[in-house]
C-alpha cells in the first residue's frame, strides 16, 4: 500500500523555519527602533543646548562689580546717657557711600554730618549698644542721620552701610 505524502509535516518545517525568521526580524526590528530613539533623544538633548533664537539674549553680559567707596571718619569721643555713673563711648567707623561723587559731597559736609553722629551717640546709653543687636541698631540710627539732606530742598545722601572700626565704652 502506498502512503500518502504527509502534507502537514513539510508545512511544519516551513513554520519552523518560518517562525525563527519572523522572530529574529522581530528581534532586529525592536532593536533599531531602540536604537533610533535613543539616538534621537540624544540629538535633542544636545541640540537643545544650542543657541536662543536672536530675539533672545543667549546669555545676559555680567556687569562688571564697581569697587565698594569707603569714607573714614575721625573717631569720636562721647559721654552717653547716664545709668550707674558716668560712662562714655570711644568710636571709630567706616562709612560706605554709593560712588566717589557722594563720598566729596559727605567730605564737605563733614562738620555737619560728624555733628549729626554725635547727637546719635550721646543719646544713646551703655545697656542699649553693649549688645551685637545695639550695636546693630545704632549703625542703623548713623545712616538714618548721615542720610538727610544737607539743605530743606536737597537730596538724601547715599549711604550703604556704616562699619565700626572700634568700640569702646568705659
Amino acid at each position: 500500500m502506498a502512503t500518502a505524502p504527509k502534507p502537514a509535516a513539510p508545512a511544519a518545517a516551513d513554520d519552523a523555519t518560518g517562525g525563527k525568521k519572523k522572530s529574529k526580524l522581530k528581534l532586529i526590528i525592536i532593536a533599531v527602533v531602540v536604537l533610533a530613539l535613543a539616538g534621537g533623544g540624544a540629538g535633542y538633548f544636545l541640540m537643545g543646548k544650542k543657541a536662543k533664537p536672536a530675539g533672545e539674549h543667549a546669555e545676559e553680559p555680567h556687569e562688571v562689580a564697581k569697587a565698594p567707596v569707603f569714607l573714614v571718619l575721625d573717631p569720636f569721643t562721647v559721654n552717653l546717657q547716664q545709668e550707674a555713673g558716668d560712662q562714655y563711648l570711644q568710636i571709630a567707623m567706616t562709612v560706605q557711600v554709593a560712588d566717589d561723587k557722594q563720598s566729596e559731597e559727605i567730605k564737605v559736609y563733614l562738620p555737619q554730618i560728624r555733628s549729626r553722629v554725635l547727637m546719635v551717640l550721646s543719646s544713646k546709653k551703655a545697656s542699649e549698644i553693649n549688645t551685637p543687636d545695639g550695636k546693630k541698631e545704632l549703625a542703623d540710627d548713623i545712616i538714618a542721620a548721615i542720610k538727610k539732606p544737607f539743605s530743606e530742598r536737597g537730596k538724601a545722601q547715599k549711604v550703604n552701610d556704616v562699619f565700626f572700626t572700634s568700640f569702646v565704652i568705659q
